[in-house]
């Protein structure tokens, strides 16, 4: 049986003019050469040198010259090993300074795709069948550099969409690190990570059971310092780092607007991207509420799985995921715990669908199979496209399939509520295909989703277009769950 799905006339596309101020490092010999040259300038030069940049970006960021000042405080060593009293530098020549340590980074410019959709905490002063929600992105920018942005909508009660305006400027939010780590914890998860032993145990060995942050990096940072250092050890080395800099606080100022903030990568753990975050409303035993997602953090060559949680979309803790579940790419959280238990979908072996339980909702072990490819458009591979909803008839869960030629769809698949790992039912044919004018883009041939809700009784399915774009479709519910129930 096929499904119905209505395409909506909106789409999402990339905006090359969203930028952020983004620290810039030439490497220590020129930027040494960069401050000899700044500390030859009079005041005079500095200053006209200074207010011809403001001029020119000030109205472009919020509260540039403190990014600038911060920027400068960062090569503090640098200028530092100059035998150059840092202190004694004027405000405006540190301000230049970090103004040479900057660059605009524009987020959007390359795409903006694979979406979540969540309802906003403020429901107040709405219409009856409306709905506040929040979208989140995948942006991505030069050198395919991913972030996550953010819009603010509201549903109507025939479902269209009304998105609020943008605002413009972008807003990185202050970072703060975990300063105390668990010694076991940590080594576990440097084994996942399937960092080498060797190097672990010449830098963990004599860090005491609970152990400050501090210590550990300035024992890495003294070992990666030795020119002889072998290339094994330094990747083994900078894994370590990689990790202990992956926990941290992200916080936002209030005088910005959703639209505004964007988590940017943070840590060296993330430096090549944060991929398909898959947001979901999360209601715990006490009926408390917050905003959780897991995503991947992408170096370039290896990934770590991540859990972000807000209660406000302006603070948020951010922290690896653990155990053997925690492996590879598309984990999704359910919205609420089953018998007790925190409960994830997750793809562990790149293939086939598996949930997994845990106490914890950074600990996940003992996956558990869940789904097979079946069905000729997805025999490559089988996933989520996001965290499963609850229905009274079960708990709806969007997946994607890959067929030929790497063609990505979504489908649909109902599983018991009390027992998840039981299917009820699951469609033959995908729910949604790309269409002709879909097919073309970054990646082409691919739909693609990280999180759908319900409203008035039907699907709300943000989707991406072939890498590059997204847009939304709604789906009726009593007729996608008849054809689930019916679908054995």
């Amino acid at each position: 049986m096929r499904v119905s799905v209505i395409r909506k006339n909106i789409k999402f596309t990339p905006d090359s003019r969203r930028v952020v101020a983004r620290y810039f490092m030439n490497g220590n010999e020129r930027t040494k050469q960069m401050v000899i040259r700044i500390m030859l300038l009079d005041e005079k030069q500095v200053l006209q040198t200074l207010e011809q940049t403001l001029r020119e970006f000030a109205r472009r960021h919020r509260n540039i010259s403190a990014v600038f000042f911060k920027h400068c405080e960062k090569i503090r060593p640098v200028i530092e090993d100059m035998q150059i009293d840092y202190d004694g530098i004027s405000l405006n020549r540190k301000m230049l300074i970090g103004s040479f340590c900057t660059m605009e980074y524009a987020i959007e410019s390359a795409a903006i795709f694979n979406p979540s959709i969540v309802e906003d905490f403020d429901q107040t002063g709405l219409a009856a069948g409306e709905k506040r929600v929040v979208i989140s992105f995948r942006a991505t920018g030069e050198g395919h550099i991913s972030s996550i942005v953010f819009r603010r909508g509201i549903l109507d009660k025939d479902n269209n969409l009304t998105i609020m305006k943008i605002g413009n400027q972008i807003d990185k939010a202050e970072v703060e690190h975990k300063t105390l780590f668990n010694k076991e914890r940590f080594l576990t998860k440097l084994s996942e990570m399937h960092t080498e032993d060797k190097y672990i145990v010449q830098i963990m060995q004599d860090l005491p059971d609970e152990f400050e942050f501090a210590i550990l990096k300035n024992s890495l940072n003294t070992s990666l310092s030795d020119p002889l250092i072998r290339e094994e050890r330094k990747t083994a080395l900078q894994e370590i780092l990689w990790l202990a800099n992956s926990f941290y606080d992200l916080q936002f100022t209030h005088d910005s607007d959703i639209t505004e903030r964007v988590i940017f990568p943070i840590s060296e753990s993330e430096s090549r991207g944060i991929e398909d975050a898959r947001f979901v409303r999360f209601v715990d035993d006490d009926d408390s509420v917050r905003i959780m997602a897991t995503y991947t953090a992408y170096n370039g060559h290896t990934i770590l799985p991540k859990l972000i949680s807000t209660e406000d979309f302006y603070s948020f803790r951010v922290m690896p995921l653990h155990g053997a579940g925690a492996q590879n790419k598309n984990l999704a959280l359910f919205p609420r715990k089953i018998k007790g238990k925190y409960a994830m979908l997750a793809r562990i072996d790149g293939v086939n669908n598996y949930i997994m339980y845990s106490e914890r909702a950074t600990q996940w072990n003992d996956p558990i199979l869940l789904q097979e490819p079946r069905f000729s458009w997805e025999l490559t591979q089988i996933g989520n496209c996001g965290s499963p909803l609850w229905t009274p008839e079960g708990w709806l869960v969007i997946t994607h399939g890959v067929g030929t030629m790497r063609r990505y769809c979504i489908g649909a698949s109902l599983f018991d509520l009390d027992d998840p790992s039981k299917e009820i039912g699951r469609l033959s044919e995908p729910l949604l295909s790309p269409l002709e004018d879909e097919r073309e883009g970054y990646v082409p041939n691919v739909v693609y989703s990280c999180g759908a809700i319900i409203h008035n009784n039907s699907l709300i399915l943000p989707y991406a277009v072939s890498d590059y774009s997204s847009t939304y479709a709604t789906v009726d519910m009593v007729e996608l769950l008849e054809a689930l129930k019916n679908s054995k």
